[in-house]
């Protein structure tokens, strides 16, 4: 059995289902081995940042990783950015990258490049080059377990063509999972009686806290103490609507965020980081934790949030509390001109049971939050790393991972166009992934953040950075090209219309929504001055401000 043969049969024996493929000369041997492994779906992709997102997308709604095949550190650079977003989630990646063989490295041909170097970006906690095929296998069940671990990673194998085609290989078991630990008795006694000392109290949940157990036990404590709950700004799962706690996320403005703060004297993190700006700005704070707040920790990443949660549920002799929940509703039904909101209303008025909706909006998404709230249950995917041309990879991946339901990618223009391959994909194996393009013809996140910095009268060629319209994007024809039943549309009646049929039709649809900038020039120069406010208002009239601009 030759290396590729048996890594293979490793990762199935391991619980990998799926490869999400985009393979070279030097991974030949392995494309060769898949037909040995009837377990293991190979999935390619046009691009790397397409296979990457994608195993990024399976493994949020699998629980489980997928692997990645990569050619050489050029392809694994076309997938770092989706890979640093998987990073910044804790998603579970088993990243495959071929290399050339050992003694061709000497000759520094042209594809020649240092991949531990490119990988430890992406994957601090686990990068190796295997060595000798005898002990690949080894390597593959090391690589398995760092990935699948708390807190999840991306973990890189970097495999020489020789050690891949070379005889010799056996296949490794996997060892039994271990299990993570749970906050320490005297962490949950502290955080108890906090929550029991009257003062304002938040919890911040993050990663594994933001699914259903955890969540309605989270709630359970707020019905029970008082506290308030948050999410983080971009979780990488959160389970919501209709019968579940609701839980209000962290503003991306840091001034909103800091509105949202500025009532709690303790902050609590469950699997969270404590929050920071995303970028840095003239005479603002980076750190989004107020003063007078102190920060503490329930559960870190490398521990089980559930559990810990429960933990200081039995503490608290709140098992028996009846958690609020989101009550079912929904909005009306949007009519006349399309808009991005409007977008969002029809969304949240049709969207299905169990619905897997991937967010990467942006802008014209400020209203989906507050649209889809009470909509029935679903799965909200986002953008982890902040590293746009997630979207349409994710909804790939989470129709892999679940293919019985539908799967809604809401993306701008803009970032679609990073990684719009991705269609192509969703149209050869057939995925029920339902793509709507916010066509605003912007980089509009970038026209909001040209005026945060101060550049209030920007000049023909900056603002000709951040416009799109001057060679209009016709997504609908580009979606048309590479399988994807598409439709353009500038009218609400028409988006309903089309989003209906779409989702009553198995198989890829695009909507090409034609929509003008949610945040257009007159609202995106009061805006500065209306964030510069709000820390000299009441608080009320501030977090009234707040829910307004980004409900």
């Amino acid at each position: 059995m030759n290396g590729a043969t048996a890594l293979i049969h490793t990762l199935a024996d391991a619980g990998v289902e799926v490869c999400f493929t985009n393979p070279g000369t030097s991974e030949m041997h392995f494309v060769a081995a898949l037909d040995a492994e009837p377990r293991l779906r190979a999935v390619l992709a046009l691009f790397e940042g397409v296979a990457t997102g994608a195993a990024d997308g399976y493994a949020r709604m699998a629980g489980k990783p997928a692997a990645t095949l990569l050619h050489l550190g050029c392809g694994l650079g076309n997938g770092l950015a989706n890979l640093h977003n998987a990073r910044k989630g804790h998603v579970p990646v088993v990243n495959i990258v071929g290399d050339h063989a050992t003694f061709h490295v000497k000759y520094d041909a042209q594809l020649q490049s240092d991949i531990e170097t490119v990988a430890r970006n992406v994957s601090p906690g686990f990068v190796r080059t295997a060595q000798s095929t005898a002990t690949l296998c080894r390597d593959v069940v090391d690589e398995v377990t760092a990935a699948r671990g708390l807190p999840g990673q991306v973990a890189t194998l970097i495999l020489p063509a020789d050690v891949s085609w070379s005889e010799g290989a056996q296949p490794c078991p996997m060892p039994a999972a271990q299990l993570a630990p749970v906050a320490e008795d005297a962490v949950v006694a502290r955080v108890a009686t906090l929550l029991r000392g009257g003062e304002p109290v938040a919890l911040l949940l993050g990663g594994q806290a933001l699914r259903e157990a955890p969540l309605r036990d989270a709630a359970r404590l707020a019905a029970r103490c008082g506290v308030k709950l948050f999410a983080e700004v971009f979780p990488t799962r959160l389970e919501r609507g209709a019968g579940l706690p609701a839980v209000e996320r962290i503003a991306y403005l840091a001034e909103m965020a800091g509105v949202q703060l500025a009532p709690y004297k303790h902050l609590v993190l469950v699997d969270a980081k404590s929050p920071v700006a995303f970028f840095a700005y003239p005479g603002k704070a980076s750190d989004l934790v107020p003063a007078g707040c102190t920060v503490h920790t329930l559960a870190t990443p490398v521990e089980d949030a559930a559990a810990s949660l429960a933990k200081l549920v039995a503490e608290l002799d709140a098992a028996g509390v009846e958690p609020a929940v989101q009550p079912p509703s929904r909005p009306s039904r949007p009519r006349g001109r399309l808009t991005a909101p409007k977008v969002c209303k029809a969304v949240g008025h049709l969207l299905p049971e169990r619905a897997i909706v991937v967010d990467e909006a942006i802008t014209s998404g400020l209203m989906l939050g507050v649209m889809t709230q009470g909509a029935p249950r679903h799965d909200l995917l986002t953008l982890t790393g902040g590293a746009i041309g997630q979207g349409l990879p994710n909804a790939v991946g989470a129709a892999v991972a679940c293919p019985q339901r539908p799967v809604i990618a809401l993306v701008g223009d803009g970032a679609a166009m990073y990684t719009i391959q991705a269609l192509w994909t969703m149209a050869r194996e057939h995925l029920h992934v339902i793509a709507v393009v916010f066509n605003n013809a912007a980089y509009s996140v970038l026209n909001v953040e040209l005026e945060r910095v101060g550049s209030t009268a920007p000049g023909p060629k900056a603002r000709h950075q951040l416009e799109l319209g001057d060679a209009p994007l016709d997504f609908a024809a580009l979606a048309q090209g590479m399988g994807v039943a598409a439709t353009r549309v500038d009218r609400a009646e028409a988006f309903c219309t089309v989003f209906e049929r779409a989702l009553a039709t198995p198989g890829p649809h695009l909507i090409d929504a034609r929509v003008p900038e949610a945040l257009g020039r007159t609202k995106r120069r009061l805006l500065p001055w209306l964030l510069r406010s709000l820390p000299n208002l009441p608080a009320p009239m501030a977090q009234a401000l707040k829910r307004k601009i980004a409900p």
